[in-house]
């Protein structure tokens, strides 16, 4: 293990024992609910390529603490509305977990997508491919 003290999948685990999960026919049921937020976390060549869930917005993986906090200089106002209900996912349900678990030591409450995109598309869910990128 080169080292490592924990796996990846440790930390995942981890991360799953302490947050909230929504399967992916739960997160289909709230595509059309206006105080829901589904956050898509994967990377944007991810997206071109595989499309995405209609009205998702898109937050980088590596900015999303970022993009949260509201002293920050990269803050989104997107993050920052009262009464929504936020549900994040990545392809398969590992980034978005470990991202829910450090949005959570910050103090913001979400969930996330447990099986991710890949589970959602494999379900049947709507799926954009339109591209918003020219």
């Amino acid at each position: 293990m080169s080292g490592l003290k924990k796996s990846s999948a440790q930390l995942v685990a981890e991360a799953r024992a302490r947050i909230q999960e929504v399967t992916t026919d739960e997160a289909m049921a709230m595509l059309d609910d206006p105080d829901v937020v589904i956050v898509d976390i994967r990377d944007i060549r991810e997206r071109q390529k595989l499309g995405y869930i209609p009205g998702a917005v898109h937050a980088p993986r590596g900015m999303i603490e970022f993009w949260v906090d509201p002293e920050s200089p990269y803050h989104k106002p997107v993050f920052a509305q009262e009464g929504k209900r936020y549900v994040f996912h990545c392809a398969s349900g590992w980034r978005s977990a470990l991202t829910v678990a450090a949005l959570a030591g910050m103090g913001f409450e979400a969930a996330h997508m447990r099986d991710g995109f890949s589970d959602w598309v494999k379900q049947g869910g709507a799926v954009e491919k339109e591209s918003q990128w020219g």
